[in-house]
């Protein structure tokens, strides 16, 4: 017989709902427009709640820690194999470890054939020692439970095939990479800017006319290279009068920057740290120059925002980042040098033309290789039918 359009059923399984945005966003309203009947569960909070009122998905919330408890974590499973049977589930994506060990685990157990581990990054590649060992065991046993394996760029599916975090015939990336790619033709396209509020946050944070404006977006934290970017900008300080940073994100107390370099946050009149903000587009709007000195990633989809608004981007040589950036033509790719960081960001500075040009180029890559509607296509033809 038949399934009804209306029985079709995906679930996706996160450990906390902040990432959906990033995660899925309008995979939710795409795919429930195709008659798919969309699911998630997540640990309960306002925003997981809120969220699923606003993309109309059916929330589930099943506590999820993001660290390692092996009663929780059991209990987690098969609560979530009897919801995954209860509601006849088709399909199952777990991101995040945690998340895709559970929803692996159970989606095996409850017998589903579509089990979609999305590894969206290798958290072990900053551990040591026993917890770098543990933390590469989850992957292990992730892949092993899960169908197929999304790898977000192709540096984790380097590295995933190296490691043998999972069977190589299992492993993916769907074109360049990402699993929810970039809305470049209107949240992310320059000619979508807000150009009043872009000039309101100029006067809302004291950004004159002749200033330079360095950005950062993501977490205020140690894995995101926070040290390495404020010590180029001591040297950056020492060079320029008319420059400014902007910090977008809030600080992350499970990997907290040290006191001294809050107080240089808290204390310095040219860095502007604006917390959590929720819809940064304007924000994006400030920068001439975007970075990212992180000691690792998935795929930052940050990279992906700043270059769809032209922001031409220096990034560090890690995984995901590299992928993200072709140096010399979208931006340029550094070690964890504050000298060298400092001087990319100073040949941008000296070089209007090139920071024109190479935001320019930026944005034809991302809308060329990373735009959303591209991307669910890949996960359609792939994963659903």
């Amino acid at each position: 017989m038949k399934r009804r359009q209306s029985e079709k059923k995906i679930l996706h399984v996160v450990s906390v709902s902040f990432s959906l945005t990033y995660f899925i966003g309008d995979q939710f309203d795409h795919f429930r427009d195709k008659g798919w009947d969309m699911h998630v569960v997540c640990s309960q909070s306002a925003h997981f709640n809120d969220y699923a009122a606003e993309k109309k998905f059916t929330p589930h919330p099943i506590a999820i820690n993001r660290k390692i408890s092996p009663l929780a974590d059991i209990k987690a499973i098969f609560k979530l194999r009897k919801l995954i049977r209860d509601e006849r589930i088709e399909v199952v994506f777990g991101h995040t470890p945690k998340g895709g060990l559970i929803a692996m685990v159970a989606a095996f157990l409850a017998g589903v054939k579509k089990r979609v581990y999305v590894r969206h990054g290798l958290v072990y590649e900053t551990s040591k020692g026993l917890k770098r060992t543990l933390l590469k065991s989850i992957e292990r046993i992730t892949g092993y439970m899960a169908q197929r394996v999304v790898c977000v760029s192709p540096s984790i599916l380097t590295i995933s095939n190296q490691e043998h975090l999972s069977d190589k015939k299992k492993n993916v990336v769907l074109g360049k990479g990402t699993f929810n790619g970039i809305d470049t033709r209107l949240k992310f396209n320059p000619d979508q800017l807000d150009s009043t509020n872009i000039m309101k946050l100029r006067g809302q944070h004291n950004i004159q006319n002749q200033d330079i404006v360095i950005g950062f977006v993501g977490r205020i934290a140690v894995d995101k290279g926070i040290g390495v970017l404020l010590e180029a900008w001591k040297l950056l300080k020492a060079r320029y009068r008319d420059i400014k940073l902007v910090l977008i994100g809030p600080f992350d107390e499970r990997d907290n920057i040290d006191d001294q370099l809050q107080d240089m946050i808290r204390l310095d009149e040219d860095i502007i740290s604006t917390g959590h903000i929720e819809d940064t587009r304007n924000y994006y709007g400030l920068l001439d120059v975007f970075v990212l000195p992180s000691y690792r990633e998935g795929l930052p989809t940050v990279i992906l925002e700043a270059s769809s608004l032209c922001v031409p981007v220096v990034a560090t040589k890690v995984t995901g980042c590299v992928d993200a950036v072709l140096t010399g033509y979208t931006g340029f790719l550094t070690e964890h040098d504050p000298v060298e960081i400092a001087n990319v960001i100073a040949y941008y500075i000296d070089n209007p033309r090139l920071r024109l040009e190479h935001g320019k180029n930026g944005r034809n890559f991302v809308v060329q290789h990373f735009d959303q509607r591209d991307m669910w296509k890949r996960i359609e033809d792939t994963f659903l039918y």
